[in-house]
Order: structure tokens, then sequence, then C-alpha cells
């Protein structure tokens, strides 16, 4: 199976996410605000990764 261009520019924004993500939960004093502003792109994006890996 052929990933798409844009499934694959998803797929590699989502994993940005992951890491800024890790590297918010690893500070001493997390910000909760962008924490959770993270976890909800990621989570947009996850819904849009898989809508496109769908069988039309």
């Amino acid at each position: 199976m052929m990933t798409s261009p844009r499934l694959r520019s998803l797929e590699d924004k989502h994993a940005v996410l992951e890491r800024q993500i890790g590297a918010q939960d690893a500070r001493p004093k997390p910000d909760d605000l962008e924490l959770a502003r993270l976890k909800r792109e990621k989570l947009r994006l996850r819904e849009e990764i898989e809508k496109l890996r769908r069988p039309s």
C-alpha cells in the first residue's frame, strides 16, 4: 500500500507532537495549558489520519 503525501505529512506532524508532548511532560513543571493544546492537536491529527486510511 502506497502512502499518500498528505498522509505522510500528517504522520510526520503527529510524530513531532508526540516528541513535544514528551518534552513537556519531562519538564519539572510542565505547562498544563500547552500540554493540553498539544494533546488536542495530536488527537485531531490522529482522527484525520484514520479518515485517510479508511478505504473509500
